[in-house]
């Protein structure tokens, strides 16, 4: 009876024990129940993917996509983004009238103008003024063709150049006004008129979708068909076709998205950080001033984990604390340097460790090939800060324990390719910042990977 009571006692341990163990690995992200973890592959009864797209969940993943692809406005914005964003909503009484008397949302068109010109209704792409022109830099013959603008170049291009030789700023006002009547894209009012004419024509060939036309607009119309048909759903919505396309899920109307380069297929949401950003002049300039100091980098890291806010490790004592786990897993190994090295030095916070793993595991599902190589994880405060190419060294977020590099000696091209993809597709899911420094690719992990 006692031997009975013992080798009860002892399975009810084991049982308690393995249920334990499935917990962890549920909770790290290396398995969870019978389902294989299989990043890109979309979640089925076979897999689970921590990253797949979810209807239910679609303004989630709009919302996560402006915030993640905001760092390159913020970059890149002609005077920086409080003066772009000061021209912009000089604007914002003709683009709310044309808007209004379209139809249309008044925000979205504002936000085009914004990512097109930045405010600026004389801009071109090129000195040839057949390429794109004005405050929604329309091609000359899109705005003939298709949007229905008086568009003669060869005058158009007579007046610049008259323009750029004037000195007199009364002749210069003179000049544009005449270039306004010979090439209407130049004329505000008319672009702003021709861009809602679009999204009209956009709209009425995509299902209706407002969605879709807007992304159109950078991408065409017949390109985002091509990757709907790919798909094989044109009546979805963008964020669905973006986000549960990879290279092994949906794998052609990915391979169309892909293809197109220049951040086409990530033009709607950078639509939506453009209006974030000018909600935010409106409603709050000093946050989007200090916003724009910690995007002053060259990447997000400092948004996700704010230098002033956000605990470092400021002595290899503190390093030895359980709040890190060290780096392993089964797509993934440690440099000899860092393997070599103390072990809270090749450690990282639970929620890096968790989302490293599956970026890795990631890669090697894609690529179909060796392990990625971490070579640097967790330092002290007062270690070796970031250096990225003409930029002063300063503090590193692998002081927080949030940050690794990889290895960019690729084992393949596939390798490299995979790594690529996602890197852009944690960016654009808002769970990650990274760089590009000529031996590594140093990655910040942000705040949302503990909550995934």
């Amino acid at each position: 009876m006692r031997r009975r009571a013992t080798a009860q006692l002892a399975l009810l341990v084991a049982v308690i024990l393995a249920a334990i163990v499935l917990a962890l690995l549920a909770r790290d992200g290396t398995d969870e129940g019978p389902r294989t973890l299989a990043p890109g592959a979309g979640s089925t009864d076979a897999t689970r993917d921590p990253f797949a797209y979810d209807g239910d969940r679609r303004a989630e993943f709009e919302e996560r996509a402006a915030a993640g692809l905001s760092h390159v406005l913020y970059a890149k914005s002609p005077g920086g983004v409080m003066e772009t964003a000061r021209r912009v909503e000089a604007l914002r009484p003709t683009v709310s009238d044309v808007a209004r008397r379209a139809g249309q949302d008044a925000d979205t068109l504002e936000a085009i103008v914004f990512l097109e010109s930045g405010g600026r209704p004389d801009v071109a792409a090129s000195d040839d003024l057949e390429s794109a022109v004005g405050l929604t830099q329309i091609l000359a013959q899109t705005g003939t063709g298709l949007l229905g603008l008086k568009v003669d170049v060869a005058r158009s291009e007579k007046l610049t150049r008259s323009i750029a030789r004037s000195q007199s700023e009364k002749r210069i006002a003179r000049l544009k006004a005449q270039r306004r009547k010979v090439d209407e894209r130049f004329d505000p009012r008319k672009a702003l008129e021709a861009t809602t004419r679009y999204l009209e024509f956009a709209a009425d060939n995509l299902h209706g979708r407002k969605d879709l036309a807007v992304e159109s607009y950078h991408m065409g119309v017949g390109n985002l068909q091509r990757a709907l048909k790919a798909y094989g759903n044109d009546d979805i919505p963008y964020a669905q076709l973006f986000f549960d396309s990879t290279p092994i899920r949906h794998a052609a109307a990915w391979k169309v998205l892909s293809s197109l380069g220049d951040d086409s297929s990530t033009y709607l949401w950078r639509i939506g950080a453009a209006k974030a950003i000018m909600k935010l002049y409106r409603d709050d300039p000093k946050k989007l001033e200090a916003q724009d100091e910690l995007q002053d980098w060259p990447s997000a890291e400092h948004v996700l984990r704010p230098p002033t806010t956000t605990p470092v490790f400021d002595s290899a004592e503190a390093l030895k604390t359980s709040d890190l786990a060290v780096v392993d897993g089964r797509a993934l190994r440690v440099s000899r340097a860092l393997a070599s090295g103390p072990v809270g030095e090749r450690s990282l916070r639970a929620p890096a460790l968790i989302l490293l793993r599956q970026l890795a595991l990631g890669v090697q599902t894609v690529a179909k090939t060796a392990p990625v190589i971490v070579t640097k994880a967790s330092t002290t405060s007062g270690g070796e800060g970031f250096v990225g190419e003409g930029v002063e060294a300063e503090p590193s977020t692998h002081a927080t324990g949030y940050a690794f590099d990889l290895s960019r000696r690729y084992r393949s091209p596939a390798q490299a390719q995979a790594l690529q993809f996602w890197l852009d597709r944690l960016t654009a899911l808002d769970l990650i910042a990274w760089v590009r420094e000529p031996d590594v690719i140093h990655i910040t992990v942000g705040p949302r990977a503990g909550a995934s």
